[in-house]
């Protein structure tokens, strides 16, 4: 049986989705709400949805038949600012699910996020000795947040604490994809644009305000969700190999990019302007994310990961373009 915590949200879903293909008991721990989150996961078999209040009560009952917790559930605002939820929600959530896998032998699968690396003065690379995340300084709640998670592992491991029988982190960078589209402002900018484009219309991207960036020429590591999955599910498949790792496809891209890749797989001709970006946002923003990921492959993920343009082909024309767009 794997749970898989935020089930119903965006990866989750898809985490979802792929473990049901392959004939796995799959557990959903989330909240539905009142409005259309429930259609990420109704093609789905399900063993339960379980409410994150009565979590650890289902996990106590079904200790002996829970194999992994993917926990991928929490608050994925970056511009949230209840700094008491996030640390409840974020933090101490994720450090007694390691706690419970540690003392019942289960296997945990945890969501950090590229937020935790700040403005990328001090790299992109995931080093998780405690010397190395210290130098790393996030930009909101959120990304501190993660980073309080990975630094309190490593603070774990430093000490001799046995953790639990497989710990992974993945640092999430900019993941597009089907799933997505409950998720208002934080929708990747792919999902955004579509709209615009079926109509023929011009999308605003967010100018410059950095003098190292043309307008629209900010970068972003822009990773297809099915990429992430594919990763989650390797490491299922690898026991043995632990540790915290980049979530992303390597290669940094512009948002005019990301656009103009979204006009063409739309039948659409490119129609980009440009609007300032909100004050308070401009000293919290990145204006570069690449991921390095070469820890991933020395720990021997072959695959390769999807091209943006034919990510966002995928994206438009096999699901934002059908009738119904939910994998």
């Amino acid at each position: 049986m794997y749970v898989v915590t935020g089930g119903t949200g965006f990866i989750g879903s898809y985490l979802a989705a792929v473990l049901d293909s392959r004939g796995e008991r799959v557990v959903i721990c989330d909240w539905l709400g009142t409005e259309d989150k429930w259609r990420n996961i109704s093609k789905r078999d399900l063993e339960n949805i379980v409410p994150p209040e009565e979590l650890f009560d289902y996990l106590n009952d079904h200790a002996d038949e829970v194999e992994a917790i993917f926990h991928l559930g929490g608050i994925s605002a970056t511009t949230e600012k209840d700094g008491d939820l996030i640390a409840e929600n974020n933090f101490r959530l994720t450090r007694d699910l390691w706690g419970w896998c540690k003392n019942n032998k289960c296997r945990l699968i945890y969501a950090s996020s590229a937020a935790t690396y700040g403005d990328g003065s001090a790299g992109f690379k995931d080093d998780e000795s405690i010397h190395a995340l210290s130098k790393f300084n996030p930009l909101n709640a959120y990304g501190w947040s993660k980073h309080l998670v990975d630094r309190w592992i490593a603070q774990q491991k430093a000490h001799g604490v046995q953790g639990p029988k497989q710990c992974v982190g993945l640092k999430f960078f900019n993941v597009y994809g089907p799933n997505e589209y409950h998720k208002g402002g934080m929708r990747s900018v792919a999902h955004q644009i579509f709209p615009y484009a079926k109509r023929g219309e011009a999308f605003s991207l967010f100018k410059s305000h950095h003098p190292d960036y043309t307008d629209g020429g900010q970068l972003r590591d822009f990773v297809w969700v099915g990429d992430c999955v594919d990763v989650m599910i390797w490491f299922l498949e690898n026991p043995k190999i632990n540790g915290l790792f980049n979530m992303g496809s390597g290669q940094a891209r512009s948002f005019a990019d990301m656009a103009k890749a979204v006009y063409v797989a739309a039948g659409a001709e490119p129609k980009i302007t440009y609007r300032d970006m909100p004050e308070e946002l401009r000293g919290k923003y990145q204006y570069f994310t690449q991921a390095d990921m070469t820890k991933l492959r020395e720990a021997g993920y072959t695959a390769p990961f999807t091209q943006l343009e034919e990510g966002i082909r995928k994206y438009v024309q096999d699901f934002l373009e059908k009738q119904d767009p939910y994998i």
